[in-house]
C-alpha cells in the first residue's frame, strides 16, 4: 500500500519519479484505511543519509498490507554532520521528543559509521540506548540494521562484536534455518543478501543468549535473527535495503581512499557482485589508478556509467517479502492508538504466540 507524503521530504518526490505510489495527505484522508506509523532512526553518514531514507522508504512502500504508511525520519546527537546534512535534518526530520509524544507502531534503526572498536565509547551510544529503551516499552517491534544490530545486542546481552580479519563485503547466498517463523513465511529458502562490515556477532553467541536465528550464510554468517520472544526486536547483519549500485558506490569510495593514501592497498572487489565483464573493466581501471597515484596524476574517471547496467539486484524480492511479513504482523497485533504497543489480549512477552 502507498506511502503518505506527510512532509516535503525530497525522498518522497524521488520515489515518486521512480514509479513508487506516493499519495498526499488530502487524498489519504478520503480513504478509510488504517494508518501505521514507522520511525526511521537514520544514523548513516552524510553521503548515505538520503539514500538510506529512500532504501527503507521503498521497502515499506512495497508492503501489500491494507494500511497507509507514515514514515517518520529522525536522528540523534553524537553523529558528526556537515552543514548541508544538518540543514536537511533540521528541515525534514522530526525531533525525538515529539516522536515520544506522538508514538510509533514500529521503528527501524539504521547502521552508522564508527570511530573506534568499543561501541559504548561512541558519542552516539547514550542517545541510541535512550531511543531503544523508550521503543522497547512503547513500540510493537524494532528492526535493527547492521551496526544497530551490533549495538543493541551489546546493550541487551553484553555480547561485543568481533573484529574480522578483513572487511566482509559482497553479495552472499543465505539459507533459512527456521522455515516456520512468521517473518519468513513464503520467502525463498535460499536467497542473496549484501553485506558490508568489518565486524560480526557469531551465531553461537546469539543462540547462547536465546536469540532466534532465522537465516545464515556459510560465508557471511547470520543475517536474520530475532529477540527470544520472536518479534519485539528483529536483527539484520546484512543490508537487504541496498540498491543494486550501493556496493558499487562503496567500492568507488574505497578506491578514492587508496588514491588519497588513506589505505595502503588497492581494495578488493566486493565478493559475488561483479560479473566477468565488470572484472575486466576494473582490472584495467586498477592499473590506471595505481599509475596515476605513483606519478601524481589526476585520478582517472571511475567507470560507473560503463558498469552500472551489469549490476544485478538478486535480493530485492526477498527483502520486500520479509518487510511485508514484518509489517503485516505489526498490523495484526499493534494497538490502533500508536502510543500503545499492543491491542488488548496480546502478551508482550510472546506477542506472536510462538
Amino acid at each position: 500500500m502507498p506511502l503518505i507524503a506527510h512532509t516535503n521530504l525530497p525522498t518522497f518526490q524521488r520515489l515518486r519519479e521512480e514509479g513508487e505510489e506516493i499519495i498526499d495527505p488530502q487524498r489519504a484522508s478520503l480513504q478509510e484505511i488504517r494508518e501505521i506509523h514507522i520511525g526511521l532512526l537514520n544514523m548513516m553518514p552524510d553521503a548515505a543519509l538520503e539514500a538510506t531514507e529512500r532504501q527503507f522508504f521503498r521497502l515499506v512502500g512495497a508492503c501489500n498490507q491494507i494500511a497507509q504508511f507514515h514514515v517518520h525520519p529522525f536522528t540523534i546527537d553524537g553523529l558528526k554532520r556537515s552543514p548541508e546534512a544538518q540543514a536537511h535534518i533540521d528541515k525534514y526530520y522530526e525531533p525525538f521528543s515529539q516522536i515520544k509524544i506522538d508514538g510509533l507502531d514500529a521503528l527501524i534503526i539504521s547502521g552508522a559509521n564508527v570511530t573506534g572498536e568499543f561501541l559504548p565509547d561512541e558519542d552516539f551510544w547514550q542517545p541510541l540506548t535512550e531511543v531503544f529503551s523508550w521503543a522497547k516499552e512503547n513500540v510493537t517491534s524494532i528492526l535493527c540494521s547492521c551496526l544497530a544490530t551490533h549495538a543493541i545486542i551489546h546493550y541487551c546481552y553484553g555480547v561485543a562484536r568481533t573484529r574480522l580479519p578483513e572487511k566482509r563485503w559482497g553479495v552472499f547466498s543465505h539459507t533459512l534455518v527456521d522455515r516456520t517463523h512468521p517473518l519468513v513465511v513464503e520467502i525463498n529458502t535460499r536467497f542473496d543478501v549484501p553485506h558490508s562490515r568489518f565486524n560480526e556477532i557469531f551465531q553461537r553467541d546469539m543462540e547462547q543468549n536465546g536469540l532466534r536465528v532465522l537465516a545464515t550464510s556459510a560465508e557471511a554468517g547470520v543475517h536474520l535473527a530475532t529477540s527470544p520472544d520472536g518479534f519485539r526486536i528483529v536483527f539484520f547483519q546484512g543490508h537487504p535495503e541496498y540498491d543494486d549500485i550501493s556496493l558499487l558506490k562503496e567500492y568507488k569510495r574505497e578506491v578514492l581512499r587508496f588514491y588519497h593514501g588513506e589505505i595502503a592497498h588497492y581494495p578488493p572487489h566486493p565478493e559475488h557482485y561483479f560479473n566477468a565483464e565488470v572484472k575486466v573493466i576494473f582490472a584495467e581501471y586498477e592499473q590506471n589508478v595505481i599509475t596515476a597515484k605513483n606519478q601524481q596524476l589526476p585520478l582517472p574517471i571511475f567507470p560507473e556509467s560503463e558498469v552500472s547496467l551489469f549490476m544485478d539486484n538478486t535480493w530485492r524480492d526477498t527483502a520486500k517479502a520479509v518487510f511485508n511479513n514484518w509489517l503485516g504482523l505489526i498490523y495484526k497485533i499493534t494497538h490502533q492508538d500508536r502510543r500503545l504497543p499492543f491491542m488488548d489480549g496480546v502478551d508482550p512477552q510472546n506477542p506472536l504466540g510462538l
